[in-house]
């Protein structure tokens, strides 16, 4: 049993900062779904983070007029 396994077995399971997956999988799993602004780039890369905010914008205001 893993220790993650046996911590949420015994309800222990809360959200804890030394249990997080520090792998370059959960890495980069962690950037994949929560995106932040990119920290350096050619403006290219920020025009297409731009055009990527406006639409989840569009979306979120599409999703709530529903």
């Amino acid at each position: 049993m893993r220790a993650d396994e046996y911590l949420k077995k015994k309800g222990l399971d809360d959200d804890n900062e030394e249990l997080k997956d520090t792998s370059l999988k959960g890495k980069s799993l962690e950037r994949a779904t929560h995106p932040e602004a990119p920290k350096a780039g050619t403006p290219h890369d920020w025009e297409d983070w731009e055009a990527f905010k406006a639409s989840e914008k569009r979306k979120e205001e599409a999703g709530t007029k529903d």
